[in-house]
C-alpha cells in the first residue's frame, strides 16, 4: 500500500509496537504460543519502505518491520494493523514480502553507490496482519487465489497461491490474552471487551509506555479523548493504568460539563432577563398610558364643561331678555327676538 510518510496511524503504531519489548511480545504470543523465544535484545530495525515501478517510481511502506538475529538465524518480521477487512490484503502483503526478498539479492557498497549481487544467507520473511475489528470476523480473502477472478481451470495449477496470516485481536480468548506480557495486552483487552460487552472496564495494572498506548488507542478507536489525555501529559505526572486514564477522561468531561452549564446558564439568564424586561416594560407602559389618558380625559372634560357652561349661560340669559321685552313692551316673540337681533330658532 502506498503511504504518506508521517501518516498518523503509522506513527502511532510505530511508537508502541516499535518498542522491542512490545514487538517481541506480539511475536511470541501469536507465533510461539507465549513461549519467550524472541528476546527484545535480539531485535534490530528493518527497512519498512521499498520502491517499485508503476507510473514512475512508487513507494510502498510497511507498518513495522524488524530483524530477529539469533546466532546464525535471521528472520524478517513485519506487522500490518487493520481495523477493517481489506479484500486486497494478500496483494499488499505479497508486495511487502516480495520487496523484502528482492532486497536480499543486492547490497550497496562503495562510494559510487553501485549495487551488486551478494551471497549472504537468505532468510525468511514473515508478515502478521493484526486485525482489531470487533463487530465482525475477518471476512475477506486470506489467499491470493481467493482474490483472483476467472482463472481458467487449465491454468489454475500454474498460478502460485499465497496465504496471509491474520490474527483477530478482538476475538482472542482469555487464555490467549494472558500470553501477552507487554503493554500490547491493554490494547488487545480493550477490543476484546468491546466485542463481548460493547463496553470497557479498565484494568488497574500499571502500564510502561503510557503515552504510546494512548496514541495508538486514539488512532484505532477514532476516540479523540485518548489523544487529549496524551496532550495533557505534557509537564504532568503520567497516569499509571488505564483505570487512571479513564478517570481523567471522566473528570475532564465533568469539568467541561460544569463550564458549559455555567455558560449556558448565563446565556439563558440574559435571554430570560430580556424577555422579562420587555414584559415588565409593556405592563409599565400600559399603566402609565392609562394614567396619562385619565389626566388628559379630565383636562378635556373640564374644557368641554366650561365651554358648554358658557354656551348654556348665554342661552339662558337671552331667553330671560326675550321674556322681559314680551312682558313689559307687550311684544310678540318674533318682535322681541328682532329687537335683540336674534332669530326665533336661536
Amino acid at each position: 500500500m502506498a503511504k504518506r510518510v508521517g501518516n498518523e496511524k503509522d506513527a502511532a503504531q510505530m511508537n508502541l509496537e516499535g518498542y522491542n519489548d512490545v514487538f517481541a511480545d506480539v511475536i511470541n504470543a501469536f507465533l510461539f504460543e507465549g513461549k519467550q523465544e524472541v528476546r527484545e535484545e535480539e531485535l534490530q530495525e528493518a527497512p519498512v519502505r521499498s520502491s517499485y515501478k508503476g507510473r514512475g517510481t512508487r513507494t510502498q511502506e510497511r507498518d513495522l518491520a524488524k530483524y530477529w538475529k539469533r546466532t546464525e538465524i535471521r528472520i524478517f518480521f513485519g506487522t500490518e494493523n487493520q481495523m477493517r477487512p481489506d479484500e486486497d490484503m494478500p496483494l499488499r502483503v505479497i508486495g511487502y514480502d516480495g520487496a523484502a526478498y528482492r532486497d536480499q539479492l543486492y547490497y550497496v557498497k562503495g562510494k559510487n553507490g553501485k549495487r551488486r549481487r551478494n551471497h549472504n544467507p537468505r532468510y525468511p520473511v514473515i508478515t502478521l496482519v493484526l486485525y482489531f475489528g470487533y463487530e465482525k470476523h475477518w471476512d475477506k480473502p486470506k489467499k491470493l487465489k481467493e482474490v483472483l477472478k476467472n482463472v481458467p481451470e487449465a491454468l489454475d495449477p500454474y498460478v502460485n497461491d499465497y496465504e496471509i496470516h491474520v490474527f483477530e485481536v478482538a476475538w482472542m480468548t482469555e487464555e490467549q490474552l494472558q500470553l501477552l506480557k507487554s503493554d500490547f495486552r491493554f490494547v488487545a483487552d480493550y477490543f476484546m471487551q468491546m466485542r463481548k460487552n460493547n463496553d470497557y472496564v479498565p484494568p488497574t495494572q500499571a502500564m510502561i509506555h503510557v503515552k504510546e498506548v494512548l496514541e495508538l488507542m486514539s488512532v484505532l478507536t477514532k476516540d479523540d479523548r485518548f489523544e487529549k489525555v496524551c496532550l495533557e501529559l505534557e509537564g504532568e505526572e503520567e497516569p499509571k493504568s488505564m483505570c487512571e486514564v479513564l478517570d481523567r477522561i471522566e473528570k475532564r468531561g465533568i469539568e467541561r460539563g460544569i463550564k458549559q452549564g455555567i455558560e449556558q446558564g448565563i446565556e439563558q439568564g440574559i435571554e430570560q432577563g430580556i424577555e422579562q424586561g420587555i414584559e415588565k416594560g409593556i405592563e409599565k407602559g400600559i399603566e402609565q398610558g392609562i394614567e396619562k389618558g385619565i389626566e388628559k380625559g379630565i383636562e378635556k372634560g373640564i374644557e368641554q364643561g366650561i365651554e358648554q357652561g358658557i354656551e348654556r349661560g348665554i342661552a339662558t340669559n337671552l331667553c330671560r331678555n326675550v321674556e322681559a321685552l314680551m312682558r313689559n313692551m307687550k311684544l310678540s316673540l318674533r318682535d322681541a327676538c328682532q329687537a335683540l337681533s336674534i332669530t326665533v330658532e336661536e
